[in-house]
């Protein structure tokens, strides 16, 4: 008997009708043989974090540009407070919190660096670019679990999750919607911490209602959010906010995009990423042996230009700038 199946059990008597039951998982796109002590969601979750995607997103921008300070977010510590907030939802709901964590820590894994200001350049270069379909690219091929196939091959659920945390096309799950809820609970809230941190904003300037509603501070407005989403969809197949609720995130949402997202100081430097990433994008253009090199295998011309926005997308906000000084500026000479 695998020591998982007392697993499948307990979700059959305790977890929510509208649950995602791991029995009921459309499985992964390669056959294996299943683990004797995991499940499925927790082996995806696993593989998440041991791969190279997951480690890199340490380096790479969440709002302010390869920041100086040590407690400014980065796209890996925001993916573990996504993870954190949806999953006491989904324990909250009585949803799987496996498949929760997974589709958490996997949602951000094709985000480029500098931010959304390097997803614009990609979008601009390439002609179609969104960093939701690229983290489901990076799981599916190019992160390495097995030599049988290419990718993490990981499970149906937790690819849906990934692939529509964001965009018009919702998840198929309640564990997915979870996960795109509490992102955007996350990120508005750090934001404004790492803006206030940053001298961009004070705590003052939040919009009245804002205030009034969601609370004074991070912690209360996160704790706001978290009940009011727990209540508003206890007992249904749905996860949404109260219409007052509702009203006061999307305030905060306009708020940070036109006083951080889009004009402040945090953006002036956001002008030099097109750049750098257009220099980057020719040369490797240029130089397909020296890209074929750096990722090991041989690139057909015909995918030429989406192998090298998938060597970018990759890099992070430090081995970019590294990058770029060493490709495109003139080294001292001793002589």
């Amino acid at each position: 008997m695998r020591i998982w199946d007392t697993t499948l059990e307990w979700e059959e008597r305790y977890l929510s009708p509208f649950a995602m039951r791991t029995a009921e998982s459309e499985g992964r796109l390669y056959p294996e043989e299943e683990c004797e002590i995991r499940t499925p969601y927790q082996r995806d979750r696993d593989r998440i974090i041991h791969s190279k995607a997951f480690r890199r997103l340490k380096s790479k921008t969440q709002v302010f540009i390869a920041p100086q300070g040590d407690h400014y977010r980065t796209r890996l510590t925001h993916v573990l407070e996504v993870a954190q907030i949806s999953r006491t939802v989904a324990r909250a709901l009585r949803l799987n919190e496996d498949l929760t964590e997974a589709i958490a820590l996997g949602h951000d894994l094709g985000h480029t660096p500098f931010g959304h200001a390097g997803e614009s350049a990609l979008e601009r270069l390439l002609g179609s670019f969104r960093h939701n379909e690229q983290s489901l690219r990076v799981v599916d091929l190019l992160e390495n679990h097995s030599p049988a196939y290419r990718g993490l091959n990981l499970t149906a659920e937790v690819r849906d999750g990934i692939l529509n945390h964001t965009g018009e096309r919702l998840p198929s799950t309640l564990e997915g919607l979870v996960v795109r809820l509490c992102d955007r609970i996350a990120y508005l809230n750090h934001d404004v911490e790492d803006a206030v941190r940053g001298g961009i904003l004070h705590e003052s300037d939040l919009p009245q209602d804002v205030v009034s509603i969601l609370g004074k501070s991070r912690s209360e407005r996160i704790d706001t959010m978290v009940k009011d989403v727990i209540h508003s969809s206890a007992g249904k197949n749905t996860i949404t906010m109260s219409d007052e609720v509702d009203y006061a995130t999307n305030l905060l949402r306009r708020f940070l995009f036109e006083h951080v997202y889009i004009d402040s100081v945090a953006k002036q430097e956001e002008a030099k990423v097109y750049r750098i990433m257009s220099l980057f994008f020719q040369y490797f253009l240029n130089n397909k042996s020296e890209l074929e090199t750096r990722v090991g295998y041989e690139i057909d011309d015909l995918f030429l230009k989406r192998e090298v926005a998938d060597y970018i997308a990759g890099m992070s906000d430090r081995f970019a700038i590294a990058e770029f000084q060493r490709l495109f500026l003139p080294s001292s000479w001793n002589g």
